[in-house]
Order: structure tokens, then C-alpha cells, then sequence
């Protein structure tokens, strides 16, 4: 259904014909975190996350996982080999 609440005319998984189920009864505005990422979209009674309905909780635990404008840390450097493969990968080589 279309929410009815703050997002009026997007598609709502919440929106139910007693209105909007979700926790608190309509979706949360963005966080400081969000600020910059494409999955923003504004209406006239704020911003809002088109993804979640409480982008807080996304954030909660680290970095949302939907987040476009937070590059992801790649763990390539400090990465620990195992010995035992090492040596057989060297003797391989000879």
C-alpha cells in the first residue's frame, strides 16, 4: 500500500488499512550519519531513508550496511598467513 503518514505515495510494506504498523506508527527522518548518501529522499515533512524506516538502528552497530558514500575498509594489509601453506606454496615454487 502508499504511506499515508510521511512518505505520501511510496509503495509501503508498513502501510496497512488501520495505517502505518511500523514501530511508532511512521518512519524516522536521517540520521547525521546518512547525511550524503543517494539513498536519501526528501518530502515535505523532512528527509528520509528510502531503504529503512529508522536509519538509527542501522548505524547503531557501525556503518549502515546500505551506506553509499562510506567506502568499505578492505583487510589486505596486516592480513596473517598461515605458516604451514606459506612453506608449501614456497616449496611449489622451486
Amino acid at each position: 500500500m502508499q504511506c499515508a503518514t510521511v512518505k505520501p505515495g511510496v509503495e509501503c510494506v508498513f502501510m496497512k488499512k488501520t495505517g502505518c504498523s511500523y514501530n511508532g506508527g511512521a518512519c524516522h527522518t536521517i540520521v547525521e550519519n546518512c547525511e550524503g548518501c543517494t539513498r536519501i529522499v526528501v518530502f515535505e515533512t523532512g528527509k528520509y531513508c528510502s531503504s529503512f524506516p529508522s536509519p538509527a538502528q542501522k548505524w547503531q552497530k557501525g556503518v549502515c550496511p546500505m551506506s553509499s558514500h562510506v567506502k568499505k575498509m578492505q583487510k589486505t594489509e596486516g592480513q596473517k598467513l598461515n605458516p604451514l601453506k606459506a612453506s608449501k606454496r614456497n616449496a611449489g615454487k622451486k
